[in-house]
């Protein structure tokens, strides 16, 4: 447990710029200095893959603003994106959540995930700052169709070929959906893994769907455009 939270710490200290709360050892001086408390109590987090190239997470933690270490050993299903063939499209919507909540918005999140198509478990790290946790408590200039606000409060995470990883904030009504910038985000994979060596199972146990086979079937590497 001392190193994950060692790196996850580093990480997030060099990304901010900034040196450990007195308040809090996993506090950064950016998240000590205001109130991040959410109106709605807790914000979600989930995975989607595009529709014909899945992959799974395994594992993660995260940091949130109040310094505290959530530790996922249960995640909730990764969900595929129907609509997201050979890109992301422009609205994305992670599955029902049951496991994956958070009470204040996040500082630091680390995930383990099987990507079937590149036959490889990668390791994705990513730390975020105030904007994303400012864009978190402030409701969106739109309403629901009942006139209840809308709360940008599900981070969806895109797992897909080449171990690209893209962040997004569902919206409502069929909008777009809200890209994320983290400060930093990082995949790791093979020898450079730190944390998900421990998910890494031997051998491997990687089978491909008959219908990703089918779907590649002809296609160049990474079999789309993921950015």
């Amino acid at each position: 447990m001392k190193k994950p939270l060692a790196l996850a710490l580093a990480l997030l200290l060099t990304a901010t710029g900034c040196s450990p709360s007195k308040t809090h050892p996993l506090q950064s001086n950016q998240a000590a200095s205001g109130d991040w408390t959410l109106p709605y109590g807790e914000w979600n987090f989930s995975f989607i893959t595009p529709a014909e190239l899945p992959a799974e997470a395994l594992h993660a933690r995260v940091i949130d603003t109040d310094g505290y270490l959530y530790t996922f050993n249960t995640l909730d299903q990764t969900g595929r994106a129907p609509d997201s063939i050979d890109t992301w499209a422009s609205t994305v919507h992670g599955p029902s959540i049951i496991f994956n909540k958070v009470k204040t918005p996040p500082q630091y999140i680390v995930f383990c995930w099987d990507s079937y198509i590149d036959q490889q478990t990668y390791e994705t790290s990513a730390v975020f700052g105030p904007d994303t946790w400012l864009r978190m408590k402030t409701p969106a200039d739109h309403t629901r169709p009942s006139g209840a606000p809308v709360w940008y409060d599900s981070m969806v995470f895109g797992l897909s070929p080449g171990g690209k990883v893209n962040v997004w904030f569902s919206d409502v009504g069929g909008r777009p959906s809200l890209r994320v910038k983290p400060l930093k985000l990082m995949t790791r994979s093979g020898k450079d893994l730190t944390l998900c060596k421990d998910y890494v199972i031997p051998g491997g146990s990687f089978t491909f769907l008959p219908e990703t086979q089918e779907f590649i079937k002809g296609k160049t590497y990474p079999y789309g455009n993921w950015d």
